[in-house]
């Protein structure tokens, strides 16, 4: 459909609507049943559904909703972003894969060269690079600032010797986006670089970390005389920093963590209703569906507040606490409903958690896995303590 607004709201009302029409025909068209099933379930999404839906989506030219036309995006508006992310949810299509298209991508638009542009921004896009995040190392987790990964300089070479940690989808990525250590000379900050390293490089070891969930997503990474091309490097020597700033404010901010939570209580509700009715007069689930209608507020305000810090982001406005308020609010909001869902299984389900057949873990035990994996969601990405005394500091001053 053609991309051009009208200056009436009359007019910007319907373009918006046959918008919506138009991505709610192609999710149900163009998402293959299989993918909407394992979406719908609840079940763990891997790289194969995801790298899948990318390539559809970048075929037909919405590969990027949230990058510019010029690197490959699709160029739309907030609004149309924020219905993209919501139709997506509503017809259990996947969320766009986040350490691509929504860190490292940005990041090597703002920051890389042409040449970096034209080697990495096109395999983001289509899905043929898959990438993970190495910034958290033992000891070096919210006090980032005290990495201590090295990278020296040999010749047309960066070398790179130290451990990640905490690093998800590690052990299927091809490529690690890091921070490393340039500079012991100067503040902390100072001495730091942003650089791009393929998974497959000699030198480089990964060691899984098993989880309460049983879900294989954390890894350690071990970088022992690892050597990298030195173009690999993105923005100035020294100046990681700067884009691990710039990178943080959109990693709290993608419409996709409140679509990703719209998608949760949609699946959530689909599961109370089904025990509801399984479950006829022996169960009383009214508690569950009040629960669950507080949670769809708290859904509806976490949308108010991704509109408005992205547009304040896009014209460059103050985003001020926001990003770590829509952040502790996504992350509480996402623990209840797995609570939720634990209380429709009910307990006779919870013996089954991480039960195994012939090394197959049992189907009934999705909905305890989910609870278990929405544990951290109040670690990951900056604690919900540390975010409690930004806002804090932010209101009643420092």
């Amino acid at each position: 459909m053609s991309d051009t607004k009208n200056d009436t709201p009359e007019r910007d009302a319907q373009f918006y609507a046959g918008f919506r029409r138009e991505l709610e025909a192609f999710a149900r068209e163009a998402c293959p049943p299989e993918i909407r099933a394992v979406v719908a379930a609840g079940q763990k999404i891997t790289k194969r559904e995801y790298q899948a839906w990318q390539k559809i989506l970048n075929a037909k030219g919405w590969g990027a909703p949230g990058w510019a036309r010029e690197a490959g995006g699709t160029g739309w508006d907030i609004r149309q972003r924020l219905i993209f992310e919501e139709v997506m949810a509503e017809n259990d299509c996947p969320p766009l894969y986040h350490h691509g298209l929504g860190h490292i991508g940005p990041v090597i638009i703002r920051f890389g060269t042409p040449e970096q542009k034209a080697r990495f921004l096109p395999r983001i896009l289509d899905g043929a690079d898959w990438w993970c995040q190495g910034y958290s190392e033992p000891g070096s987790g919210s006090d980032l600032a005290s990495l201590t990964t090295s990278a020296r300089r040999e010749g047309d070479e960066w070398v790179i010797n130290g451990q990640k940690i905490w690093t998800s989808h590690a052990h299927e990525a091809s490529m690690i986006y890091m921070l490393v250590r340039t500079s012991r000379e100067a503040k902390k900050q100072e001495g730091i670089s942003l650089i791009l390293v393929p998974m497959d490089t000699k030198g480089i070891t990964v060691r899984p970390i098993h989880t309460i969930d049983g879900w294989h997503h954390l890894n350690e990474v071990f970088f022992d005389e690892v050597r990298v091309r030195a173009d690999n490097l993105i923005g100035e020597v020294g100046k990681g920093w700067t884009c691990a700033k710039f990178l943080l404010e959109r990693e709290r901010l993608p419409p996709a963590n409140v679509a990703r939570l719209e998608l949760i209580r949609r699946q959530v509700t689909r599961l109370v209703e089904e025990a509801t009715k399984a479950a006829g007069a022996r169960r009383d689930f009214s508690g569950l569906h009040h629960k669950l209608l507080l949670c769809e507020a708290d859904v509806k305000g976490a949308r108010v507040m991704m509109a408005q810090a992205t547009d304040d982001l896009i014209h460059q406005r103050p985003l001020g606490v926001q990003p770590s308020a829509i952040k502790m609010t996504v992350a509480d909001c996402a623990q209840r409903l797995t609570t939720i869902a634990l209380d429709a299984v009910g307990p006779d389900a919870a013996h089954r958690f991480l039960a195994e057949v012939e090394g197959q873990e049992v189907a009934d035990a999705t909905w305890i896995q989910n609870y278990m994996f929405t544990r951290a969601r109040t670690i990951a990405g900056g604690t919900s303590e540390v975010q409690r005394n930004v806002v804090a500091n932010e209101l009643l001053g420092a």
